[in-house]
């Protein structure tokens, strides 16, 4: 005679076996990091590119370098790491693309260990 709980139990582990895990969905959603480098063209101060890539891409940001100056007509440029999901940071990066934005270096997330 089972009880209540083992009933569950076994009625959970049938479903599990059922339905294997999707790898490339849990992979789609491991959070991992990459990191860049950017140049902000000069016509670009002013325009918040990074607080966008938080907000609307959802990634974190850690700023780990930067050189930016008010009022320049020069380009700026920032070392980032994008932290999130694979498509958050493949959102983030076409932001940036579309915005024409250079990325003047990118790490592989494998390489970096992430």
């Amino acid at each position: 005679m089972h009880n209540t709980q083992e009933t569950a139990l076994e009625n959970n582990s049938d479903t599990f076996l059922d339905n294997p895990l999707d790898i490339n969905s849990i992979s789609q959603h491991r959070p991992t990091k990459v990191r860049i480098r950017i140049c902000i063209p000069q016509e670009y101060n002013g325009v918040p590119i990074i607080s966008r890539l938080v907000s609307h891409h959802e990634v974190t940001v850690n700023i780990s370098a930067a050189s930016l100056e008010t009022n320049s007509c020069k380009d700026g440029w920032f070392d980032l790491e994008l932290e999130g999901s694979n498509p958050q940071i493949q959102s983030a990066l076409t932001y940036l693309d579309e915005m024409d934005i250079e990325i003047i270096n990118k790490t592989d997330p494998e390489e970096d260990g992430w």
